[in-house]
């Protein structure tokens, strides 16, 4: 793989320098102006270059007869097996299977005012809260609720 901030690459990107790493391992530029004349500075810049392909050849030698393994484990993630596929469309059809029950349970076995009052509670609303939205006792919503919790418990109980 072509390393864009590989030396060799600066080096190649930039001809009126010679791009190395300082003893820091900073890239640094030598320029035209660093050598006492324009041929010592070609004389290098063309040494450098050759030194750096040679550089980067070598060590294409090995990557380009390898495959990186951070990329297979990425393609290995992304496969999905059979076996995965046969769960994943199973737990579909059962969890279509369990919420056509639970429409069922809630339309058969429970009143409107059960089914209205169960919602609401599961999104959220308080016993006190739907009790005062439908000018009732709060007694009398706890009591519709219990009762549809029965009611639908004993209709799961039969069905499955």
């Amino acid at each position: 793989m072509f390393d864009r901030n590989s030396d060799y690459a600066l080096n190649k990107k930039d001809p009126d320098a010679i791009v190395c790493k300082s003893a820091t391992g900073i890239h640094i530029r030598l320029t035209r102006l660093d050598f006492s004349s324009q041929e010592e500075f070609e004389k290098w810049k063309q040494w450098s270059d050759q030194d750096y392909h040679h550089t980067e050849k070598k060590d294409h030698v090995y990557a380009n007869h390898t495959v990186p393994t951070d990329k297979l484990v990425e393609v290995s993630i992304t496969v999905v097996s059979p076996e995965e596929e046969l769960m994943e469309a199973y737990d579909r059809q059962e969890r279509e299977r369990l919420y056509l029950q639970l429409k069922d349970g809630l339309e058969l076995c429970l009143t409107s005012a059960q089914r209205r009052r169960l919602w609401l509670y599961l999104e959220g609303l308080t016993e006190d809260n739907i009790a005062k939205a439908e000018g009732v006792r709060q007694q009398s919503v706890s009591e519709c609720l219990r009762a549809a919790l029965k009611k639908l418990k004993n209709f799961f109980k039969n069905t499955l």
